[in-house]
């Protein structure tokens, strides 16, 4: 029971966060009215990203017993193929597109995340 209460606490934000971002890409034609729209959009894509890298970064170091490289790759890996994923998923949404570029964007959200944590190796989250 208490490896399930474990597995809950460090996988269910992953899966709460992946869904909110779900959410969201299923919202069609999603807009501001304020003139700076695309860079409020750009922002949050990189923040969320950031955020499911942090989670999906907590979830396996609580899991498993892994080296920074592993600890580095599989998180990295699953996020990215989240936000591929996530941008497929839009393709079929109305008012929504498929951009590469947004998966870019994704990606600095990521990578932002892990060059934190390099800069705080002693720290490791």
């Amino acid at each position: 029971m208490a490896k399930l209460i474990k597995a809950f606490k460090l996988w269910g934000p992953v899966v709460i966060w992946a869904g909110i971002i779900f959410f969201f890409s299923s919202i069609p034609y999603l807009r501001t009215d304020l003139g700076y729209d695309f860079l409020l959009r750009k922002i949050a894509h990189i923040a969320e990203y950031f955020v499911l890298a942090f989670l999906l970064y907590r979830a396996f170091k609580g899991s498993f017993n892994m080296d920074f490289l592993r600890l580095f790759m599989y998180p990295a890996l699953f996020a990215f193929l989240y936000a591929v994923s996530d941008e497929i998923h839009q393709y079929f949404v109305l008012g929504r597109n498929c951009s590469l570029q947004d998966v870019l964007v994704d990606s600095a959200g990521i990578i932002g995340f892990y060059a934190i944590i390099n800069l705080r190796k002693d720290v490791y989250v």
